[in-house]
């Protein structure tokens, strides 16, 4: 899949993202985004998450903040990734509208593989 100019663009470095999210005791890729909003415009995010202590990966996607979502993974609350606290961000991918991100994330669960989603995520850290 090309990434247009305007993926290119969200996807340019911010430091001050990269600090909120390890002071929260997350990490996220090398490119941190601005996921939720990129000069006035509504952005949604596909993200997979990783667990050191589970060894497992977690898809999903929001249209919230990447930082707020990433600290509502690591709290104490019921569900998969709740209680663990250690969930951090290897990939991610921005998209303009809901369904385009829904449809990402409904992708990479049907594929079912770890070999996959690692390969995904080594081509963000080239």
């Amino acid at each position: 899949m090309e990434k247009s100019k305007n993926d290119r663009e969200i996807n340019s470095i911010d430091g001050s993202l990269a600090e909120l999210v390890q002071g929260i005791g997350g990490s996220i890729p090398s490119t941190p985004t601005k996921p939720r909003t990129m000069r006035g415009f509504f952005m949604w995010v596909f993200y997979i998450l990783y667990s050191i202590i589970l060894d497992k990966y977690y898809v999903g996607f929001t249209g919230d903040d990447l930082v707020e979502r990433l600290r509502k993974h690591n709290s104490n609350h019921k569900g998969f990734t709740g209680g663990i606290g250690d969930w951090h961000v290897k990939y991610f991918e921005t998209y303009s509208t809901k369904v385009e991100a829904q449809r990402r994330e409904s992708q990479v669960k049907k594929w079912k593989s770890r070999k996959m989603m690692e390969k995904l995520i080594a081509s963000m850290e080239v």
